[in-house]
């Protein structure tokens, strides 16, 4: 995947027109980029990460307290957990397109650093903070709903995939089977392809960076499918 350079197209993808367009810059710079300058005129995004993570932490505390008058203390905060989380958090970013634009170093990029879900995640917290810092809290706070607070059960679905998956299965006396299926790519950017079956129940594919994110993944589709079959699928301890 090659680096993207046309910031305006990203602007119209989430919908928000910097005024200062250094913040959006330097919110998509990672370390190994600004490192590799070494001109001073980058800065690597993490300050602006801290900046967006508290943000966001406020902004889905906040609708989630106001939309969910049902949710105990507890209940609350595993939700948010689900939400704010480094997956999920990098499955928004990539529904944006977010990953084409980060400012990598060469070695980074070389080992897969695009597509690991720390420097994406990352980045996509940053973009929160530079928005805060550009616009306000009012625009962070619905760059945040629109993007992270949209579908906020198919994501929590995701987070808890394997979890809820194996109290659904064994609620009828089964057991997701997970098999390895191969490993593709470098040694330094492998990918992992998982199959996770139950005779007559499911029968699906996940793949990942990691054996553990392959499984996931796997267990999400295997819950789409038994979902899409018309089985309850909602977790009793939510």
């Amino acid at each position: 995947m090659k680096h993207r350079m046309d910031l305006d197209a990203f602007q119209k993808t989430i919908g928000y027109q910097y005024q200062n367009i250094n913040l959006l810059k330097n919110a998509l710079t990672h370390s190994s980029y600004a490192n590799e300058k070494k001109t001073g005129s980058y800065k690597d995004n993490e300050r602006l990460e801290f900046l967006g993570d508290a943000v966001l932490e406020v902004s889905s505390s906040d609708y989630i307290y106001k939309n969910h008058p049902e949710m105990n203390e507890g209940r609350m905060t595993r939700l948010r957990a689900s939400l704010v989380c480094e997956p999920t958090l990098a499955m928004c970013a990539r529904e944006i397109e977010l990953d084409q634009f980060i400012m990598l170093g060469k070695g980074e990029e070389l080992t897969g650093g695009r597509s690991r879900d720390s420097i994406v995640s990352d980045a996509f917290e940053a973009v929160i903070g530079s928005i805060y810092l550009d616009g306000g809290f009012a625009n962070a706070k619905d760059f945040v709903n629109r993007f992270v607070l949209n579908d906020i059960e198919n994501k929590q679905l995701f987070f808890d995939s394997k979890t809820i998956l194996q109290e659904v299965v064994q609620a009828r006396g089964l057991e997701a089977q997970y098999e390895l299926l191969n490993e593709t790519g470098p040694e330094h950017d492998k990918t992992f392809h998982v199959h996770a079956y139950i005779d007559g129940l499911f029968d699906v594919e996940g793949s990942g960076h990691t054996k553990k994110s392959a499984e996931q993944q796997a267990a999400y589709h295997a819950l789409i499918s038994m979902r899409e079959q018309g089985i309850d699928i909602i977790s009793k301890g939510k």
